[in-house]
């Protein structure tokens, strides 16, 4: 990829903001705001605030956010809308909420779902989680190219494998009606070595790390238990991942883990994953074609 092609802002940004045609994906597990010292929430605001002004990404997919503190992150974001609901319903809980730029995104549609038997009733778990766990999805389409793509964010549990692997199965269902292309992202709480991720990656899923034209850090582990120095190993649990459409190749160019921290303190204690990526038309669609609809569930 050329480098022309990301404009870099001041500072040192790992990707940095892109120009159409070209997305820039983050996934961030931003740690509830009920961490306590030293690892407040008011002491990494400013960190979590300055790899986004440094990154701009086009879709922010966060999990973890607590209402106040995503609504201090919205504050810290010119020119981002979102949506949000918490897992326990309205306000209460965390949250896998998305945010992206109103320049140059249109949202369509969006839901939110539980990953359990019922994943349409609220705080309902199921096949022994943890916690309650959910996802939510958004339809969106690029002002500049016109072009239509979901992005579905999730957070997996972290106690259960069974949880995990219902998780996947219940995503796959989710997306299987989509039309347009799709982009995963989130904290999986599992390895690429995991039932999980072959469930996913054998469901049409692939994983924008591997099939990224460049890497632009290590393979580091994404959950750095607030060590401010990155290392590889076995923990890259967070992903981004792509489903192209019958006429819509996705193509990743460059990916990587932010390990930005600032004195000793770490923003979270997942490292954020970013990919740049771009929509390719294989052929025009055919004249009267329906794009971008769903089915039931």
């Amino acid at each position: 990829m050329n480098d022309a092609l990301i404009a870099a802002p001041p500072g040192h940004p790992l990707l940095g903001p892109v120009e159409p045609p070209f997305l820039h994906v983050m996934t961030y597990n931003l740690k509830s705001a009920s961490g306590s010292a030293p690892h407040s929430w008011w002491r990494r605001r400013p960190l979590v605030k300055a790899v986004l002004d440094n990154e701009l990404p086009s879709v922010i997919c966060t999990q973890e956010g607590r209402f106040r503190q995503l609504l201090e992150l919205r504050e810290d974001l010119d020119g981002y809308d979102w949506v949000h609901l918490g897992r326990g319903g309205g306000s209460r809980s965390e949250a896998t909420a998305i945010f992206w730029d109103t320049a140059r995104l249109l949202p369509l549609e969006y839901d939110h779902l539980w990953l359990s038997k019922h994943p349409n009733v609220i705080g309902s778990r199921n096949w022994g989680s943890g916690t309650v766990r959910m996802l939510t999805w958004v339809h969106l389409e690029d002002r500049v190219t016109g072009r239509r793509f979901y992005v579905v964010d999730n957070h997996f549990d972290h106690r259960s494998e069974k949880a995990r692997r219902k998780g996947a199965d219940l995503l796959l269902r989710t997306i299987a009606p989509f039309l347009d292309p799709v982009i995963v992202a989130g904290d999986f709480n599992c390895g690429p070595d995991s039932a999980t991720y072959r469930a996913l990656t054998g469901g049409g899923l692939a994983d924008a790390w591997e099939s990224a034209d460049e890497h632009i850090t290590p393979n580091w582990a994404t959950f750095n238990r607030w060590r401010p120095v990155p290392a590889e190993g076995p923990t890259r649990m967070d992903w981004i991942l792509a489903r192209p459409s019958a006429d819509c190749a996705v193509e990743v160019h460059r990916a990587g883990v932010n390990s930005y921290a600032e004195g000793g303190l770490t923003p979270s204690d997942h490292w954020p994953v970013q990919a740049v990526l771009s929509l390719v038309p294989r052929r025009e669609p055919r004249p009267g074609a329906r794009r971008g609809t769903h089915g039931s569930r």
